[in-house]
């Protein structure tokens, strides 16, 4: 008697299961294409990245390795093309190599590569930090007080490893313009960081010693 109300039970289920199927056939099938839809997109997708970077990368090297002053126009050109490409590693190091050998004269032209580094690329946190240094280092030679703490605010006002070096760039330039006392505001603030870069908390505390001591 048990033995026929397993088998009774087991048919039940079997039936139930199978009108399950029968019944949302076709939300099933749709399911799993769906599915395999987003498997084969996924998989096109970072094939195409990988592609993407290998292009990236050839022609990054291909263009450095093959630079001379007859060949300077054209790697420009496709310098910027990387810049533009806003690809993490190669975008950054293509900058670099026009800043590295002057190969672009216009300033304005050069902050805006800095500017799609920074604000359109997708950068690690640090590196884009860097960056932003990076861009005030460039300027620092030419640039007005508000223009430098501007680039470099998100820097000073964050607890980046960069801040340090923020920090001393701006002590350095006011030094430059003989403004000691906000120099020395900006020296002291490297001298209490702690986390400041022990080089330049070094340096900063040297320059209050031997400069700006009262």
């Amino acid at each position: 008697m048990e033995e026929d109300i397993s088998i009774i039970n087991s048919n039940t289920r079997n039936e139930k299961v199978r009108n399950f199927f029968i019944n949302n056939k076709n939300k099933i099938i749709s399911t799993v294409v769906i599915l395999i839809i987003i498997l084969i997109g996924a998989y096109s997708f970072d094939k195409y990245k990988t592609n993407k970077k290998r292009e990236i990368s050839n022609k990054f090297n291909s263009t450095t390795l093959a630079y001379s002053e007859n060949t300077k126009n054209k790697t420009v050109q496709n310098l910027i093309e990387i810049i533009n490409e806003q690809d993490p590693t190669y975008s950054p190091l293509s900058l670099y190599f026009i800043i590295d050998n002057e190969l672009v004269s216009n300033q304005n032209d050069i902050n805006s590569y800095f500017d799609i580094l920074i604000e359109k690329t997708s950068l690690e946190n640090e590196i884009k930090n860097l960056i932003i240094y990076k861009k005030a280092l460039f300027n620092a030679d030419q640039a007005k007080e508000s223009d430098l703490l501007n680039i470099l605010n998100p820097l000073i006002n964050s607890k980046s490893v960069w801040k340090s070096h923020a920090l001393y760039l701006m002590a350095e330039y006011f030094y430059s313009k003989d403004q000691k006392q906000k120099s020395k505001e900006f020296f002291n603030q490297i001298a209490i960081l702690e986390n400041a870069n022990p080089n330049i908390k070094l340096q900063a505390q040297k320059r209050l010693n031997r400069d700006l001591s009262d």
